[in-house]
Protein backbone atom coordinates (compact mmCIF):
# COMPACT_ATOMS: atom_id res chain seq x y z
CA UNK A 1 0.00 0.00 0.00
CA UNK A 2 2.72 2.35 0.35
CA UNK A 3 4.48 1.17 -2.82
CA UNK A 4 0.91 2.39 -4.41
CA UNK A 5 1.08 5.58 -2.40
CA UNK A 6 4.74 6.74 -3.28
CA UNK A 7 2.94 5.95 -6.78
CA UNK A 8 0.19 8.58 -6.56
CA UNK A 9 3.01 11.01 -4.92
CA UNK A 10 5.36 11.25 -7.39
CA UNK A 11 2.51 11.34 -10.36
CA UNK A 12 1.02 14.46 -8.84
CA UNK A 13 4.50 16.22 -8.48
CA UNK A 14 5.26 15.59 -11.81
CA UNK A 15 1.82 17.63 -12.69
CA UNK A 16 2.20 19.97 -9.91
CA UNK A 17 5.73 20.93 -11.36
CA UNK A 18 4.28 20.93 -15.36
CA UNK A 19 1.58 23.34 -13.95
CA UNK A 20 4.36 25.69 -12.15
CA UNK A 21 6.08 25.50 -15.50
CA UNK A 22 3.80 26.19 -17.70
CA UNK A 23 3.01 29.83 -15.70
CA UNK A 24 6.65 31.11 -15.47
CA UNK A 25 8.74 32.41 -18.42
CA UNK A 26 10.45 29.03 -19.37
CA UNK A 27 6.64 27.46 -20.16
CA UNK A 28 9.20 25.31 -22.92
CA UNK A 29 10.35 23.69 -20.01
CA UNK A 30 7.08 22.05 -19.42
CA UNK A 31 7.47 20.16 -22.17
CA UNK A 32 10.31 18.39 -21.26
CA UNK A 33 9.21 17.06 -17.65
CA UNK A 34 6.73 14.47 -18.85
CA UNK A 35 10.01 12.82 -20.34
CA UNK A 36 11.49 12.88 -17.13
CA UNK A 37 11.34 8.73 -16.58
CA UNK A 38 9.52 9.00 -13.63
CA UNK A 39 7.29 6.00 -14.36
CA UNK A 40 9.44 4.38 -16.66
CA UNK A 41 11.81 4.38 -13.50
CA UNK A 42 8.59 2.79 -11.82
CA UNK A 43 8.03 -0.42 -14.23
CA UNK A 44 11.86 -0.75 -15.07
CA UNK A 45 11.73 -1.64 -11.86
CA UNK A 46 8.34 -4.00 -11.17
CA UNK A 47 9.87 -5.07 -14.33
CA UNK A 48 13.24 -6.44 -13.05
CA UNK A 49 12.12 -7.46 -9.97
CA UNK A 50 9.41 -9.27 -11.38
CA UNK A 51 10.97 -10.85 -14.21
CA UNK A 52 14.90 -9.98 -13.93
CA UNK A 53 16.93 -8.39 -16.50
CA UNK A 54 16.35 -9.87 -19.62
CA UNK A 55 13.18 -8.46 -19.56
CA UNK A 56 13.67 -5.15 -18.29
CA UNK A 57 16.63 -5.16 -21.29
CA UNK A 58 13.84 -5.94 -24.03
CA UNK A 59 11.65 -3.36 -21.69
CA UNK A 60 14.25 -1.05 -22.74
CA UNK A 61 14.08 -1.57 -26.23
CA UNK A 62 10.45 -1.84 -26.26
CA UNK A 63 10.65 2.08 -24.95
CA UNK A 64 13.25 2.69 -27.48
CA UNK A 65 10.79 2.34 -29.67
CA UNK A 66 8.17 3.67 -28.54
CA UNK A 67 9.63 7.08 -28.98
CA UNK A 68 8.45 6.84 -32.59
CA UNK A 69 4.57 7.09 -31.31
CA UNK A 70 5.35 10.32 -29.12
CA UNK A 71 7.31 11.66 -32.01
CA UNK A 72 4.68 11.13 -34.25
CA UNK A 73 2.30 13.11 -31.69
CA UNK A 74 4.60 15.70 -31.33
CA UNK A 75 5.53 16.11 -35.32
CA UNK A 76 1.63 16.39 -35.55
CA UNK A 77 1.29 19.20 -32.53
CA UNK A 78 3.85 21.33 -34.29
CA UNK A 79 2.27 21.26 -37.68
CA UNK A 80 -1.39 21.98 -36.57
CA UNK A 81 -0.73 23.96 -33.65
CA UNK A 82 -1.69 27.09 -35.89
CA UNK A 83 -3.78 25.76 -38.44
CA UNK A 84 -6.87 24.82 -36.53
CA UNK A 85 -8.13 24.92 -32.62
CA UNK A 86 -6.26 23.73 -29.76
CA UNK A 87 -8.64 20.91 -29.33
CA UNK A 88 -8.74 19.85 -32.82
CA UNK A 89 -5.06 20.13 -32.57
CA UNK A 90 -4.33 17.95 -29.82
CA UNK A 91 -7.44 15.60 -30.93
CA UNK A 92 -5.57 14.79 -34.45
CA UNK A 93 -2.15 14.77 -32.82
CA UNK A 94 -3.13 11.99 -30.17
CA UNK A 95 -5.07 9.45 -32.64
CA UNK A 96 -1.49 9.68 -34.79
CA UNK A 97 -0.31 8.23 -31.15
CA UNK A 98 -2.39 5.80 -30.77
CA UNK A 99 -2.82 4.64 -34.50
CA UNK A 100 1.57 4.27 -34.30
CA UNK A 101 1.17 2.41 -30.43
CA UNK A 102 -0.81 -0.10 -31.64
CA UNK A 103 1.37 -0.68 -35.17
CA UNK A 104 4.59 -0.72 -32.79
CA UNK A 105 2.53 -2.94 -30.63
CA UNK A 106 0.82 -4.81 -34.01
CA UNK A 107 4.85 -5.14 -34.69
CA UNK A 108 6.80 -6.10 -31.60
CA UNK A 109 4.28 -9.11 -31.17
CA UNK A 110 4.71 -10.20 -34.83
CA UNK A 111 8.66 -9.80 -34.30
CA UNK A 112 9.21 -11.07 -30.85
CA UNK A 113 6.58 -13.66 -30.50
Amino acid sequence: MLSLLLKCVLGAAVVLLIALLSKSKVFYIAGLVPLFPTFALIAHVIVAHDKGAVALKQTALFGIWSLIPYFIYLIVVYLLATKMPVWSCLSVATLGWVIAAAALIYGWNYIYS
